[in-house]
């Protein structure tokens, strides 16, 4: 019994029952992604046109997005602290939002709803934040496979609470507002002790590369599955019960990871000598922190000193030429000989605040990239339904649908394709960024031309790279400037998101829109001599058909797509040195 005692308590102190806890958070948080479910009845409820529509969704996008409330938080609360406030906005927003819409209190004006929809996404910024803190910290060396199932699951929430409603069946449309004020609201309150920082380094094991790729195949067959559902709800009239049996293999599928943390508790007895070693490394590595402290005026005068070639040579012979550099530059400090500089703030690879980290060029540079490419793939996402209507696709859903599953195959494969560049190649993470932000331009290029079968090309690929830069960015960011406050400088950099889709979709995508669909409304009323030409409203005369609505606005996204990967390389260029420390180089 004791026995039994010390393996449950081992459990709840492994750092893979708190990633299968964040993972199942995850699975609830992305609540934003479930407005284009929930505006068609917020619309015929409180009688809005789309331009009202359009501003709520503006607001559900920036309260997804500015989370630097949490990143500040998170340096002085703890990890359930973090989660439980964003339980209490979740609840609070979208409860609001939910009696306001059921008419359970009289209406309310536009901007209230807007306040309302804004706190409770809001809240989802608190649930990443505290579930890439934990896990970031527990597994520090396996960065870009941890953040991008995290972010992956993130991706697919919505259509996971998409599923789960279905089950239910509510006759009420208003009731999804509900499930989506309490669902996510229960499960964060149910697991917030688990997922905290339990010190990683102390358990890794062997068995974890075994554990991460069953992980990976659980979320396949999870995408696969969910995709063959939507197919199948889509062409086929399914009963409730084929529905209902759909839904809990769902659940179980959501679930099956919690069989890693148990196995390796309870079935794998722990290795002393592994542990001692990482245990000792732990120790010499803190005995280092304190030795470099002392010297850390003739280290940063090393890296000022040694000429680009060493980063080249082999891992024995850099080391002994920065040993030699290293010995002369003590003896010359010792005889007077040079002044050695103080170096002001951290240097990249350190811990650095969020006023340290402004005034550096690379983090705009990230910064700037991210708002090109990833503001460019959100217009595209936020655009989808019209785009298929435009093609003369009746049934848009299947679209929107199909893009989160390949969001979320793109965050998953962004971490571990970002994995194998910068373990295998020593290269800089940023170089991942780069590659999936060029194959964002290719799949909005093939649409601007109008090549055959253009939406589903495009679909796959602006998914796949869109979903990768939120695997990609975490890990690049805990990398250059540091874990202590990760939360706060993470948090801002997802404030370009919205910032560049606010531009591009409201100022490009629906310019161009208009135009052509004003053009179309003037041919067509000029060819119909019977019909009268009346005002055009806003909300649906203005409707436009063909390639042409979204190809010019495709191609002026594909080149941002373009110097957004250029942003990304000069980031590479800059960054290569630290890469290099980190994991090594080739050869």
């Amino acid at each position: 019994m004791v026995r039994f005692h010390g393996k449950l308590k081992a459990l709840f102190n492994s750092r893979w029952l708190v990633f299968v806890c964040a993972m199942w958070i995850q699975s609830f948080a992305g609540i934003g992604y479930l407005f284009g479910s929930i505006s068609p009845v917020i619309k015929s409820t409180m009688g809005y046109n789309q331009r009202q529509l359009a501003i709520l969704g503006v607001a559900k996008d920036w309260g997804d997005a500015v989370g630097f409330v949490a990143g500040s938080l998170s340096e002085v609360l703890p990890t359930w602290g973090l989660l439980s406030i964003g339980a209490a906005l979740n609840f609070l927003g979208y409860g609001f939002l939910w009696l306001i819409v059921s008419q359970r209190l009289p209406a309310f004006p536009l901007w209230v709803l807007c306040i309302c929809i804004y706190v409770g996404t809001n809240g989802e910024t608190f649930f990443n934040t505290a579930a890439l803190i934990s896990c970031v910290q527990n597994f520090p060396k396996s960065r870009g496979p941890v953040v991008g199932i995290l972010k992956g699951y993130a991706g697919l929430s919505g259509a996971i609470i998409t599923q789960i409603y279905a089950m239910i069946n509510s006759p009420n449309e208003s009731s999804l507002l509900f499930m989506i004020a309490v669902g996510p609201s229960m499960v964060v309150i149910a697991l917030m002790f688990i997922v905290r920082p339990v010190g990683g380094h102390r358990q890794v094991r062997p068995e974890d590369n075994s554990s991460f790729l069953f992980t990976y195949s659980v979320c396949l067959v999870l995408a696969a599955y969910l995709l063959g559902v939507l197919i199948l709800e889509d062409l086929l009239n399914l009963s409730q019960s084929l529905i209902t049996l759909f839904a809990v293999i769902l659940i179980i599928l959501i679930l099956l990871p919690i069989i890693i943390p148990i196995i390796l508790v309870f079935f794998f007895e722990p290795t002393p000598s592994a542990q001692e070693s990482l245990l000792l490394e732990a120790q010499r590595e803190e005995d280092g922190k304190s030795e470099q402290d002392k010297t850390e005026v003739i280290l940063s005068e090393v890296e000022d000193e040694k000429s680009p070639e060493v980063d080249s040579l082999p891992a024995s012979e850099r080391q002994k030429r920065i040993a030699q550099l290293q010995a002369k530059l003590f003896q010359a400090a010792a005889d007077g000989a040079v002044r050695i500089k103080r170096r002001k703030g951290p240097r990249r690879g350190e811990d650095f605040t969020l006023m340290q980290a402004l005034i550096k060029a690379d983090f705009w540079l990230i910064f700037v990239s991210l708002l090109l490419a990833a503001g460019s793939g959100l217009t595209l996402i936020d655009n989808l339904g019209q785009i298929a209507l435009s093609l003369g696709y009746t049934d848009s859903s299947i679209y929107v649908s199909m893009i989160s599953i390949w969001n979320f195959l793109g965050r998953v494969g962004g971490g571990y394709f970002s994995e194998i560049i910068v373990r295998d190649f020593a290269y800089p993470r940023p170089v991942a960024m780069a590659v999936v932000q060029v194959i964002m331009a290719i799949g909005l290029f093939y649409y601007a031309v109008g090549l055959p079968g253009q939406i589903y090309v495009t679909t796959v690929l602006v998914g796949l790279g869109y979903g990768a830069h939120w695997a990609i960015l975490p890990a690049a960011a805990s990398e250059l400037f540091g874990l202590k406050n990760f939360g706060a400088l993470y948090n801002f950099l997802t404030m370009a998101n919205p910032a560049g889709s606010l531009i591009f979709s409201e100022v490009i995508a629906s310019g161009i829109y208009d135009h052509y669909a004003k053009e179309q409304a003037a041919l067509r009323h000029r060819d119909s001599a019977s019909m009268l030409i009346k005002p055009l409203r806003d909300d649906d005369s203005l409707s436009c058909v063909g390639t042409v609505c979204y190809s010019i606005t495709c191609g002026i996204l594909s080149g941002l797509c373009i110097v957004a990967a250029a942003l990304s390389l000069i980031v590479v260029y800059r960054t290569r040195r630290v890469y290099t420390q980190l994991y090594g180089s080739r050869g």
